[in-house]
């Protein structure tokens, strides 16, 4: 996990370092929440293990730095940073889609707990995370500093 503490509102982000590409220097993090279909409790056992790999695997695929992931029985948080040119929505449907995918693949028992043909709900939360707060953009936007 990244070390991080709370101030105010906001979250400071110690140790996430700007990352740099050919013209873009960014900074971006979220925090995903999501739930397998009808928030069944099924993320126990062998099955936490293989969807927290599989996380894994898209992230470092992708070159999505994971900060925190944590799988619990009715939900994941996911706290990952991406490049500016990767919208959340894509984040959100590239890794519940193949996990999905690979869970049905690996442990078709599962199906015989949801009807419908979906793993994950269709639903999730996202948020972004960054270490200045809007108190700091909008000084900083307002005295028009370089």
């Amino acid at each position: 996990m990244w070390p991080f503490q709370k101030a105010r509102t906001f979250v400071i982000l110690f140790g996430m370092d700007a990352h740099h590409s050919k013209h873009v220097t960014y900074k971006l993090a979220y925090h995903f929440v999501w739930c397998p279909k009808y928030r069944k409790k099924l993320l126990t056992g062998k099955l936490v293990l293989f969807i927290e790999q599989e996380i894994r695997r898209i992230c470092e695929a992708n070159t999505w730095a994971i900060g925190a992931l944590n799988v619990q029985a009715d939900h994941v948080h996911l706290f990952v940073s991406s490049p500016p040119s990767v919208a959340p929505s894509q984040i959100a449907h590239t890794i519940k889609g193949s996990t999905a995918r690979r869970v049905f693949q690996r442990f078709p028992e599962v199906k015989k707990h949801l009807w419908g043909g979906a793993f994950w709900s269709r639903s999730y939360y996202v948020g972004s995370v960054g270490d200045m707060s809007v108190d700091t953009v909008l000084k900083y936007i307002e005295l028009g500093q370089d």
